[in-house]
């Protein structure tokens, strides 16, 4: 199983109530990187948002950055809101990093769970889901074929295109992350790529189904069986002691949670529900090492996916704290894993 780890770029926020600036978490956020390869971290996911809580707006731009620093570790989105972007583009870009990189990129595409980026890059909402649709081929096909010739509704049409640079090794790595919809895992399926599910609230145990789903999509696609991959992507934060962790941790989650609870009508997010999302069923692991071993590898039995994502820095927690977590991460958690697993 691949062990890595997933962020937004949240900004963190002192106890002034003082933001830091974002040009401070993005400097932070290569010396975390950077420490993440030095641990052995199979993997780094950076999300792509467009609201003033992240930091980040475009992962090209910090995975490029990350690869010059780096020597093992994968680089990739986490995700690209592929509907509001370009394919062509942003094809190139992932072969640019592939490139720097010596074959370490990768592409996370999905819709993302934010809409800023549809009227920001001149999209309608409305087209959602057929965007992606339409998107998601012509990504596809630049991956896969030189030249492109292809023809959709949103664009004018492509004759004998050819696409430069290539990816390092002819095709780019490619996942689809989806949020748990039968729609897209049965697109992720028929078209053999990688699915990663984001895990962020209630029981994991209730994906189970969806991962099965998958498997007999793909199966019935005839994928090469050897090259199924699934993971999950789940909140997650480590200290040396649980409940110390837990109380320092819940105020910043807590706040995010309710921050963007508001624009959707959630009610507020409790500490009941946050002790639950620690516990064997919840979807939070967040505690010692001990605890996120257990747990992890629970989750792998019962889902049986080949990749673990901690997405570990909702809410914004310090630097100091996530180097911390990213430390046991990497020192304590994910060999104890691999070691389990064999």
């Amino acid at each position: 199983m691949e062990l890595g780890i997933g962020m937004f770029g949240d900004l963190h926020v002192n106890e002034q109530g003082i933001t830091v600036p974002t040009g401070q978490r993005l400097r932070e956020m290569m010396e975390e990187i950077k420490l993440m390869d030095e641990l052995g971290l199979d993997f780094f996911g950076i999300g792509e948002h467009h609201r003033s809580e992240y930091a980040v707006s475009a992962p090209e731009i910090i995975l490029a950055a990350a690869s010059t620093i780096t020597k093992n570790i994968r680089l990739g989105s986490a995700v690209s809101v592929l509907s509001s972007a370009d394919p062509i583009r942003l094809y190139q870009q992932y072969s640019s990093i592939d490139l720097l990189s010596n074959g370490r990129a990768e592409l996370v595409v999905g819709r993302g769970s934010f809409t800023e980026s549809f009227p920001l890059f001149g999209y309608n909402l409305a087209n959602y889901d057929i965007l992606f649709e339409e998107k998601l081929d012509l990504l596809l096909q630049v991956n896969q074929q030189q030249p492109v010739s292809w023809k959709g509704q949103f664009r004018t049409p492509l004759v004998k295109q050819e696409v430069f640079p290539r990816a390092y090794n002819k095709l780019l790595d490619m996942w689809i992350a989806v949020g748990g919809t039968p729609e897209s895992v049965l697109r992720a399926g028929r078209y053999g790529l990688p699915v990663i599910f984001a895990i962020i609230g209630g029981s994991p145990a209730q994906f189970k189904p969806l991962f099965e789903y998958y498997q007999k999509v793909y199966e019935h696609f005839k994928h090469p069986a050897e090259q199924l991959k699934t993971g999950v992507h789940m909140h997650a934060f480590f200290g040396e002691n649980s409940k110390a962790i837990a109380d320092q941790y819940f105020p910043s989650y807590a706040s995010q949670m309710n921050r963007i609870g508001r624009e959707r009508g959630w009610s507020a997010y409790t500490r009941e529900q946050f002790e639950f999302g620690r516990g064997k069923e919840g979807a939070l692991i967040i505690g010692d090492a001990n605890e996120a071993v257990d747990k992890i590898l629970y989750l792998h039995e019962t889902l049986g996916f080949t990749r673990f994502a901690a997405h570990m820095d909702v809410g914004g927690p310090s630097h100091i704290q996530l180097m911390k977590s990213i430390e046991i991460f990497g020192n304590k958690i994910a060999p104890t894993i691999k070691k389990n697993l064999g």
